[in-house]
């Protein structure tokens, strides 16, 4: 921490990240200058967290003048990479970084990185915990953070050499970062954040950055079953591993085959488990699951852990969550899809007839393939908030022999009351809304958050 003692950074944004960064560089003896577009009176909270370490703020506008002797410039995960102020200073030679590529440079313990449009969050905890059975009994431990929710700077003064830091790296973060974990991970790519990266070229590469900026010793795994990212494999710079249902001719990594999930490695095959023995539902989550084994035995973990997290890891909070069943039926918080081909997947899942929520804030992505598989395997749909003429006007326009009935209401208090009003026993009633939360809540995790208590008082 000693390389930052007596130098001037600016940490731009108060969040979650802003705040590790402030610890960690205050700590390492910067003088750190920390601004946020919210008022004062907005941040009181993460100021008092804040309160021991030495900073000077700048709250409500990033003026130019916060680069007067700044060497670096630190973006917390929700601040653009394309601010006038980020822009300028890259034109005065000034070094833009996060905690992420910080975090990267700094830790003494192997690093595991895991990107996508999808299944981030369920790889990384599944991985975690396969790392937490595989070491138990030892000292050695596994760490998992990164955009999951827990910055590792605020754990870097406590790992090891012989630990393991598990990251869930966003194209938010890769898209400014010059470094690469020691193991990456590329689950999907699929159209996402265009509103933040303009393009699905620059979407896929601030993604690509997992692989570019790795070493020639590092190992990258990569979904075969996924086109885009396999074809990125001509920039893996170490070693190659792959998942899918099968493997390209020659390639080892992990795959079904029989209706078992199998690993390849060294000349040798490994069954973890048959695919009826998994917790998880849902192709998606199969292919998840088979990421982090692939990611595990590459960084030597065991496979007897791998088995008991594929039978025993049911999965993360507003992913495919059950929450209750209510008269015979159902009911699951798929609140983080927030996208139509995350809310795509979740009907995917399941065989049982589906009374789906669907709704939220559109980001102009397109519906269609969702569309067409409402109609094909959904037996009433519920349609709520903003986007809810729009999903209606898709679904109309799939349907070849009549859209299944369309109930559409106001928000999702209201979207609960009419799934619960129509459900029957047997059937999955789902939340899978397909846009984001934001016409009537925070965040995903609010409106999962609000979804279960809602369910759990019917």
């Amino acid at each position: 921490m000693g390389e930052w003692r007596g130098k001037r950074v600016v940490v731009l944004g108060l969040a979650r990240q802003g705040k590790a960064l402030c610890r960690y560089l205050a700590q390492g003896g910067a003088w750190v200058t920390v601004s946020d577009l919210k008022a004062e009176d907005a941040l009181t909270s993460q100021m008092e967290e804040l309160k021991g370490f030495n900073l000077e703020y700048v709250l409500g506008e990033h003026p130019l003048s916060l680069l007067e002797g700044a060497e670096t410039l630190f973006l917390s995960g929700g601040v653009p990479a394309d601010l006038p102020l980020v822009l300028e200073a890259r034109s005065r030679g000034i070094r833009v970084s996060n905690d992420a590529q910080l975090f990267l440079e700094a830790s003494p313990a192997l690093t595991v990185g895991i990107t996508g449009s999808m299944g981030k969050t369920t790889t990384t905890s599944l991985l975690g915990q396969i790392a937490e059975r595989s070491f138990a009994g030892s000292r050695r431990r596994a760490w998992v953070g990164g955009n999951i929710g827990f910055p590792l700077l605020n754990a870097l003064d406590k790992m090891k050499p012989d630990d393991l830091a598990i990251l869930e790296l966003s194209s938010f973060q890769l898209e400014i970062m010059t470094v690469a974990p020691d193991f990456a991970a590329w689950l999907n790519l699929r159209p996402d954040h265009i509103d933040r990266h303009k393009s699905m070229e620059a979407y896929q590469s601030a993604k690509s950055h997992i692989l570019a900026y790795q070493s020639p010793e590092g190992v990258a795994v990569l979904n075969a079953d996924d086109s885009a990212v396999w074809g990125m494999r001509d920039q893996v710079r170490g070693r190659l591993l792959a998942f899918g249902t099968e493997l390209p001719a020659g390639q080892e990594g992990g795959c079904i085959r029989d209706g078992v999930l199998c690993l390849r490695l060294g000349g040798q095959e490994q069954t973890i488990c048959a695919l009826e023995e998994v917790a998880l539902r849902g192709t998606h989550n199969r292919m998840n699951l088979l990421a982090a084994c692939v990611l595990g035995a590459a960084a030597g973990l065991r496979i007897e852990a791998m088995r008991e997290v594929a039978r025993t890891f049911r999965g993360v909070p507003h992913r495919l969550e059950w929450v209750r069943r209510v008269r015979g039926a159902d009911w699951y918080n798929d609140s983080i899809a927030t996208t139509p081909d995350r809310a795509l997947a979740a009907l995917r899942a399941f065989d049982e007839p589906i009374v789906l929520l669907a709704g939220g804030r559109d980001k102009d992505l397109p519906w269609d393939a969702f569309a067409r598989e409402v109609v094909r395997r959904v037996k009433h749909a519920v349609l709520f908030g903003e986007a809810a003429e729009k999903i209606a006007r898709h679904l109309q326009a799939a349907a070849e022999e009549g859209s299944p009935p369309v109930t559409r209401v106001s928000n999702l208090e209201a979207a609960v009351a009419a799934a619960a009003a129509v459900a029957e026993p047997g059937d999955v009633v789902l939340l899978a809304p397909g846009g984001t939360s934001f016409d009537e809540f925070e965040n995903y995790e609010e409106r999962g958050e609000v979804f279960r208590t809602w369910v759990e008082a019917l």
